[in-house]
């Protein structure tokens, strides 16, 4: 990295940011984006790195095959926590998908991850979310949103898809909780994760192939490339674990939030009721606009490149691609700090950008939009039941969900 920039204060920053409220964004992102844009930083693991806060470069970085992911297994490389053994960069789940070349494993599994299919889960999702919205009346005012349907919700709808059974999903919450916190597990913990959850998958894979269902898994046991290879068996547990971390916590944070800024400002939710054509656009914007959506994409500088803010990021470094600073650079969106509800085009970067965009970004729409659709049909006067300011994130997690959101109608 340039030595020529230097953050506020010229002192290294401990990342990842502090932020003083759960629905505002960390106070040092404009001084950063104006002034340091490749900001060195300090890991949670003590390592330092990079940090971009600009949208160019963050784009930049996530695109550039001279930055990539797969050299964050590497002994020079920055690691999120103590405990290299730990890594998910380097455990037995990256590991095997990496064996099977990250290019032919999105081929075959984003086959399942088409439009069409997805137009197909909707009336399922709309189906679980009204159970689920049906269970929280029962339950009574005020109720947590996220226990009861933000949770929930995206754990049915992948377990659905892989065909991992219902009655399995409180033991994947324990390992998708130890495999994103950054401070609460030791290596030998994550180490202890990886293999159980590796052992789960791995006899699921072999239940699907005695007994094959209409389910992802089944689909892929039997399919094969444009080579006719089929995937490997450890690749086949691999792609579920990967699909349930991905599509859990991720999702279960991004309806949460979704829910919290809409009512936050009273107007955005009533204009979504006077005009459901908004639901598309309005989730977009609070992807966008999503003031901390955790510890952003790593990536590693394989030779010396040169980001837009005109910064040289040397080889061996290691760079932390901040999607939710990048969100808010008004270079790149007009009234940056304020939500658009009909905001279009909105090239966010939520999902990251370029070959390690996040495969299963369809289906996290598809569930925001459903679940935004029935919220908006079935509870129309709801409403935050606390002041948005006191509203809690969940501290040493990668993606930073709210702690719970109460709510009332």
């Amino acid at each position: 990295m340039s030595e020529t920039q230097q953050p506020p204060h010229h002192s290294t920053l401990s990342y990842p940011l502090a932020a003083p409220a759960a629905l505002q964004p960390p106070e040092e992102w404009p001084d950063l984006r104006q002034r340091c844009p490749v900001a060195p930083v300090t890991l949670p693991s003590g390592d330092r790195a990079a940090l971009l806060t600009r949208y160019a470069d963050v784009r930049l970085a996530l695109s550039d095959p001279r930055l990539s992911r797969d050299g964050l297994a590497r002994p020079d490389a920055a690691r999120i926590t103590a405990g290299e053994a730990g890594s998910i960069f380097d455990s037995p789940m990256a590991r095997a998908l990496n064996a099977e070349g990250h290019d032919r494993w999105r081929r075959m599994v984003g086959k399942w991850f088409t439009a069409k299919r997805m137009r197909a889960l909707v009336p399922r999702i709309e189906a679980m979310t009204d159970r689920l919205v049906d269970d929280m009346l029962e339950h009574g005012q005020p109720a947590d949103l996220l226990r009861h349907l933000a949770f929930p919700l995206p754990v049915y709808v992948i377990c659905d898809m892989l065909g991992v059974p219902e009655s399995d999903r409180d033991d994947f919450k324990t390992w998708s909780d130890t495999f994103l916190n950054l401070t609460k597990y030791s290596a030998a913990d994550m180490q202890a994760a990886h293999r159980d959850f590796g052992t789960y998958m791995a006899a699921l894979v072999e239940e699907k192939r005695r007994d094959p269902q209409d389910d992802l898994i089944s689909e892929l046991i039997t399919a094969t490339d444009g080579e006719g290879r089929p995937m490997s068996d450890l690749a086949l547990a691999a792609t579920g674990q990967a699909l349930l971390l991905a599509g859990h916590e991720t999702t279960a944070g991004f309806i949460t939030t979704m829910a919290a800024v809409l009512l936050a400002d009273r107007e955005r939710w009533e204009r979504l009721l006077g005009d459901r054509s908004l639901i598309r656009s309005a989730v977009e914007e609070v992807l966008r606009y999503e003031p901390y959506t955790g510890f952003g994409m790593l990536r590693y500088v394989h030779e010396d490149t040169e980001v837009p803010s005109g910064t040289v990021l040397t080889r061996g470094t290691t760079v932390v691609c901040s999607m939710a600073a990048a969100n808010r650079d008004a270079d790149a969106f007009e009234g940056a700090d304020d939500v658009d509800l009909a905001r279009t085009p909105n090239p966010h970067l939520a999902f990251g950008a370029g070959p390690h965009s996040c495969l299963g970004q369809p289906l996290a729409r598809t569930e925001m939009q459903t679940v935004l659709a029935v919220l908006l049909r079935r509870l129309p006067t709801l409403d935050l039941a606390v002041d948005p300011a006191r509203l809690c994130r969940v501290e040493g997690l990668i993606t930073t969900p709210l702690r719970e959101l109460p709510v009332s109608w």
